[in-house]
Parts: structure tokens; C-alpha cells; sequence
């Protein structure tokens, strides 16, 4: 499973950003609400590519914690721990999975639902 290399093409009216090319992925809207998060989670049969669409998430990937941006790109290897968060706004993410996408191949390590 090779990483997302998103790309773009120019072309006479404008240009085009490309994320994948004939490869069966699952594309989600994720909307989290101002001072929400997800879990901290990971899984076994898929990677992820997020693209932020509007708001400044808080991301965990693997160590790393970035404040991020609308615009902002992230790619997530399978097997690595990861968590999504509001902490100042409402947040839109763009979520490309590429791999066996099942939601219980989410192993939660951290979730403040109790779940």
C-alpha cells in the first residue's frame, strides 16, 4: 500500500489537485465540533490521508503534534497512532483511506467517550 502523493496539473482554465489514480479507497467528510476530539487510535488494514478543509485542528501522528491549517496535507501509515481535535473551532477534514477499510480496524488507545 503506497502512500497518498497527492499532485497538481496545470492546465488552460485553472488547475486540478489529483490524491489517487485507479485505487480502491474510502473518501469521508469528517466534521468535529468545537473542543471535540476523536480517539486516539490506530489501524491495522489502512492508511490515511487527510486534507483540512477548514478550521485549525490539533493532529497527533505517530510523536508529532501539529497545529494545523486549512489547506494543511497529512498522511498517516498504517499501524501509526493518530487523533483528530477542535480545540478552537469547528473542524472539516477530508479523509482518504486507502487499504481494507472496516471501522472496527479502529483500535483506540485514548477515547474520552468511554468507548
Amino acid at each position: 500500500m503506497e502512500p497518498l502523493h497527492p499532485f497538481v496539473e496545470k492546465r488552460p482554465w485553472g488547475e486540478f489537485e489529483e490524491f489517487i489514480k485507479n485505487s480502491p479507497v474510502t473518501v469521508k467528510l469528517i466534521f468535529i465540533k468545537k473542543g471535540e476530539e476523536l480517539s486516539l487510535q490506530k489501524h491495522h488494514e489502512r492508511s490515511e490521508f487527510w486534507k483540512v478543509v477548514k478550521g485549525s485542528p490539533r493532529l497527533v501522528i505517530g510523536e508529532a503534534v501539529y497545529e494545523a491549517s486549512e489547506g494543511d496535507e497529512f498522511t498517516v501509515p498504517v499501524e501509526t497512532n493518530h487523533r483528530v481535535g477542535a480545540p478552537s473551532d469547528d473542524v472539516e477534514l477530508l479523509e482518504i483511506a486507502q487499504g481494507k477499510f472496516d471501522e472496527s480496524d479502529i483500535v483506540r488507545l485514548e477515547d474520552k467517550y468511554g468507548r
